[in-house]
This record gives C-alpha cells, structure tokens and sequence, in this order.
C-alpha cells in the first residue's frame, strides 16, 4: 500500500502511496491503520491539521516535549516544500544532524517523522498547503523549538518570511534535549 524509503535518520521515513488516476483526477489513500502497524509506523493519531504558506515561508522548526512529544505524519496538498527533521535524541548516532525531503501535492509523498525530532519547512511553490497528523493533542506548555538557522541546514531561501516566535526561538547548541534514545 505504501513505499517507504528510510531516512538517515532512524524512525524517520518518507512514503509514497499509490496513486490512482484516471480521466476525472486521482485518489490517495494516505493513511491505512493495518498497514502502518505492519510497517512498525505509529497508527493512533490524536489531532489533525493544516497550515498555508507562501512562498519563501520558512515554519519551524518546532516539536513538542514530554510528556506531549508526538509522532507526526507530514504531506502536501498543495504546492511543494523543502521539509527538515533534525534528530534532538541524545543517545542517537544521528543527534544534532537533519534530513530533508521535498513534500509535493503531485506525488503525494508523506515524511514520518518519531518521537524526539524538530521538524520545519520552507515553501517552494507560490503558495503550499501541509497537512500534519499527530500522536498527541497540542499542548501550548510542551511547545517548543530551535532556531531554523542553528543547525547548518542549506535552505533554499536565504531571506525567509518568519514568524516572530520561530524568530524568538534559541539556537540548536543552547537546547537542552529532553529526548533520549
């Protein structure tokens, strides 16, 4: 039902439904309860929801702490994004590096990303729309996040449109990770 390509980053993966077209558009499963389970993938989601964004947007890069750390399931609906998970895990052989995946409506690729990573975005097409799953509900007390420029990652935007709390937020080397492997 799905391809998975895994990520440097372990837990951390991109799937690629089926998609079905034909001559009135397409259809995409994204998500199958028995099948994330068989691929060992999180299948209890808590909330969903979506964000828009223009181009030059750069969002995160956020997660959430215990006890409200999640599971969070990422796609595109419309435009395409250069999507980053950092690994914030101490313990994990990959701590403190990232790896990206451009997300686009057109092929309906998704990123999995566990427990433990920061995650964030930049809009690449004129406008994009990100559908996010979580294992958990948001809780404004655990919300957290790193700088979007801490951590040596080569955006495609150099000048990005932030929000002011991304802007606020400390540097990767300041963070104090309370995720552990």
């Amino acid at each position: 039902m799905f391809k998975i390509k895994r990520s440097k980053i372990d837990g951390c993966c991109e799937l690629i439904p089926n998609i079905f077209e034909d001559s009135r558009g397409s259809f995409v499963k994204v998500f199958h309860d028995e099948a994330f389970a068989d691929l060992g993938l999180e299948n209890k989601f808590a909330e969903e929801y979506y964000s828009k964004s223009i181009k030059g947007v750069i969002r995160g890069l956020h997660f959430q702490v215990p006890p409200e750390d999640h599971v969070k399931l990422v796609y595109c609906i419309s435009g395409s994004v250069f999507d980053v998970v950092v690994d914030l895990r101490i313990g994990s052989p990959t701590f403190g590096q990232y790896d990206t995946i451009n997300l686009c409506a057109d092929d309906a690729n998704m990123v999995y990303i566990p427990k433990g990573m920061a995650h964030g975005f930049c809009t690449l097409s004129e406008s994009s729309t990100l559908v996010y799953k979580t294992s958990t509900t948001y809780n404004p007390t655990c919300d957290r996040g790193i700088l979007w420029n801490s951590v040596d990652i080569d955006w495609p935007e150099k000048d990005p449109v932030l929000s002011n709390r991304d802007k606020s937020f400390s540097d990767f080397k300041s963070f104090k990770s309370p995720f552990f492997i």
